[in-house]
């Protein structure tokens, strides 16, 4: 399973949370594994893409909960919303 986290700086955190991404590099439970992870340049807004299950992704929201907002969204491919939409609508 894919899953999107968009994560967001807590207000007066910022310096904090990226002293820390610096330090471990932000690495994910063994039972999941990055994809891909991204940052608005000068913002306090990202996105990191991880595989795996969600009480993997769990795990990793909570050990940054003191220092980011998550939001965290299961996600798929276009192949695979064309394949359920298919089911539905296809001919």
């Amino acid at each position: 399973m894919k899953i999107m986290i968009v994560w967001r700086t807590v207000p007066g955190k910022y310096r904090t949370a990226l002293e820390a991404f610096l330090r471990a590099g932000g690495p994910v439970p063994p039972e999941a594994k990055t994809i891909g992870r991204w940052h608005a340049p000068g913002s306090i807004i990202g996105w990191h893409l991880i595989e795996g299950d969600l009480t993997a992704v769990a795990q990793h929201v909570a050990e940054w909960a003191d220092l980011l907002e998550c939001e965290v969204y299961p996600v798929m491919e276009d192949t695979e919303a064309a394949a359920a939409a298919n089911k539905v609508f296809g001919k």
